[in-house]
């Protein structure tokens, strides 16, 4: 019964131990995705810098009104004052569609045992 014993413990032991040798390779390989996935996302955040500065560079008013001035003729793009703003109350929106309407003496019989 002994020798049994033995092989059964054995077996346990050499199961555990392949068990073991994959997790370690699959904690390496997750570890190493996710150093990949914090580079990539360093990288991006950078390239983001870059875009914003690039951004803030472009939108610069002196820049904006220099090829306003020299697209006018063609955009014909003028300052915005405080007289092309209306109010809300001046302004004529749509109707909603009127619901059809019904006879509710009609309805009443119908609901009526």
């Amino acid at each position: 019964m002994r020798p049994l014993t033995y092989v059964a413990v054995l077996l346990a032991v050499m199961a555990l131990a392949f068990w073991a040798y994959r997790e370690n390779y699959r904690t390496q390989a997750a570890i190493s995705e996710m150093s990949q996935l914090r580079r990539e996302i360093a990288g991006l955040r950078e390239e983001l810098g870059v875009l914003r500065a690039e951004w803030a560079y472009l939108n610069r008013p002196d820049r904006l009104r220099d090829l306003v001035n020299l697209n006018f003729d063609r955009l014909r793009l003028v300052p915005v004052d405080s007289g092309q703003f209306l109010d809300l109350g001046q302004i004529d929106y749509a109707k909603p569609p009127a619901a059809p309407e019904t006879d509710d003496s009609d309805s009443s019989k119908e609901q009526q045992p």
